[in-house]
């Protein structure tokens, strides 16, 4: 509930009828948070918004006093009701993931940020911004999955948008950029610029370029021996 909320309204028994009477926060016994909370008039206001998970439970010590002066104390405890409330975050064990992993491999465990410490959360894969590469994947109960193998040199990041739903039936949604490692892989074959050279060059002459097919390209010459 908000800052300044009245939580409750004060009465008094009194055998004097027609009595009116004030309300006052006292010293005493069980007045511990009394300055968390003010009265207007018999009204009690609680000074700022409470949180369960920080306070469940307040002690006020409060006195009337009725229009002879004569008064009464009293301590009085309040707890405070556990209301579900809406998660505010998804986390991913992992925001990047090594190309040439097998398609179905896991990639993440998915994690939600919610202040119920005991709810459980629901994940799943949702239209929105973001969502640009959720046909990429699939999600096994917390565990976040890649349909395909990835390739860097094809795509080196995949964009999906996540929704978690705790029991309570509240949810928050996110996208979420996951980058693609760029492994160094086996190169798979070598070529030369020419496959023929004439006779009776000069010996160190340049005959070829090499180019090896790779996920990173580099050149080398191949030279003739001297000519006896």
């Amino acid at each position: 509930i908000a800052a300044a909320s009245v939580v409750g309204t004060l009465c008094s028994t009194d055998v004097d009828y027609g009595d009116t009477h004030s309300y006052f926060l006292v010293y005493g016994t069980g007045d511990t948070d009394n300055n968390l909370f003010s009265i207007d008039g018999s009204n009690l206001i609680i000074n700022s918004s409470p949180d369960y998970e920080s306070k469940s439970s307040y002690s006020i010590r409060l006195q009337t006093t009725d229009s002879s002066d004569e008064t009464y104390t009293k301590a009085f405890s309040f707890s405070v009701n556990d209301l579900n409330e809406t998660p505010t975050d998804i986390a991913l064990s992992s925001s990047s993931l090594n190309e040439n992993i097998a398609a179905a491999s896991f990639v993440a465990t998915l994690s939600s940020t919610d202040e119920d410490d005991g709810d459980t959360h629901i994940y799943a894969l949702i239209s929105g911004e973001g969502d640009t590469d959720n046909d990429s994947f699939t999600i096994d109960g917390s565990n976040l999955i890649i349909n395909v193998s990835p390739d860097y040199e094809t795509q080196s990041s995949y964009n999906i948008r996540l929704k978690t739903t705790d029991n309570g039936g509240l949810y928050y949604e996110k996208g979420i950029t996951l980058s693609v490692n760029d492994i160094n892989e086996v190169a798979t074959d070598i070529s030369l610029s020419n496959s023929s050279f004439n006779e009776n060059i000069n010996s160190g002459s340049v005959v070829a370029a090499l180019s090896t097919t790779d996920d990173a390209v580099s050149y080398t010459h191949l030279t003739l021996p001297t000519k006896r």
